[in-house]
């Protein structure tokens, strides 16, 4: 919704390094078919130079790479003085991470991830930069349909940010969030999210430490998520549906086999609503599980 409204005024800077952003790489080449589009990219587990963005292109990228494990490490690379505007998908991040407002313009999540509520309803914030943009550039010759428009008279449909809605949400969905929110507050806000966030990664972190069978995807820990925790094997692809699927049967976890376009590995949600004690609970039967397949 937000690249099909802002973009396409400047050149555009792609930055991906998961499956999430090279799809919006692919909306910007091919479905809104940008002129002057440059790719940075990276395989899973690493990061490209963000360095090599231009502060006068817009720029859009994704805070935490969910199918890769690998999260930007700060926002240092953004320019104060930027001229363009950044677009971030922050679905795996917000609420977890310590994210620099003041140099993201455009940032969409939805509210399933680390607050653990509904899938459906996507939440968007936008600087001050992002609402001039919107209220003085009309992308030339692109049709949007209705749910996508954000712009009434030449002017930001504020009514979209104080209540009203395009469709009407799930009154149940909306109150579970709040409900959320009220227990943020009860465990510390946002530096206790951050904290318990971390401290489940912490207890993956020595697990691996003391097993040289499993590796982090993300072998740099400067760039490595706290909440999509996403790990290598020592095995054979089929060996590793084997040790997912053996979990499984045992209700020890479920759905933690790596994303269908990532390297064959695990992934281990690791948000907020997670507790330690029950990350620590699942490793030794992950030893377990591997030591099976693999006899």
């Amino acid at each position: 919704m937000a690249m099909w409204n802002v973009l396409g005024e400047r050149p555009v800077d792609m930055c991906y390094w998961e499956s999430f952003g090279k799809g919006w790489f692919g909306d910007a080449a091919s479905h809104l078919e940008l002129k002057d589009v440059t790719e940075y990219s990276a395989d899973y587990g690493h990061l490209p130079d963000l360095s090599q963005t231009n502060p006068d292109h817009d720029i859009c990228f994704t805070w935490n790479g969910t199918t890769s494990g690998v999260c930007v490490p700060n926002a240092d690379w953004i320019s104060s003085d930027r001229t363009g505007l950044t677009l971030n998908d922050a679905t795996s991040a917000v609420f977890a991470m310590d994210i620099e407002w003041s140099k993201v313009d455009v940032t969409t999540y939805s509210w399933q991830k680390v607050l653990g509520g509904e899938g459906a309803h996507g939440m968007l914030i936008l600087s001050p930069r992002a609402v001039e943009r919107l209220e003085n550039y009309t992308p030339e010759g692109r049709a949007l349909p209705k749910i996508f428009r954000m712009v009434k008279k030449g002017k930001i449909d504020s009514a979209l940010f104080t209540g009203a809605t395009i469709n009407t949400p799930s009154m149940l969905a909306v109150e579970d969030y709040v409900d959320a929110l009220k227990w943020v507050d009860s465990v510390g806000g946002l530096p206790g999210l951050i904290a318990r966030s971390q401290a489940n990664l912490a207890v993956i972190e020595q697990f691996v430490d003391e097993n040289e069978w499993i590796s982090f995807l993300a072998e740099d820990k400067a760039i490595r998520s706290s909440t999509s925790v996403c790990l290598s094997l020592d095995m054979e692809p089929a060996e590793v549906k084997a040790l997912v699927s053996l979990l499984e049967a045992e209700d020890v976890a479920y759905d933690i086999g790596s994303y269908r376009d990532a390297p064959p590995g695990l992934r281990i949600w690791c948000g907020a609503t997670v507790e330690a004690e029950d990350v620590a609970a699942m490793m030794p039967w992950l030893k377990w599980a591997y030591h099976e397949c693999k006899n």
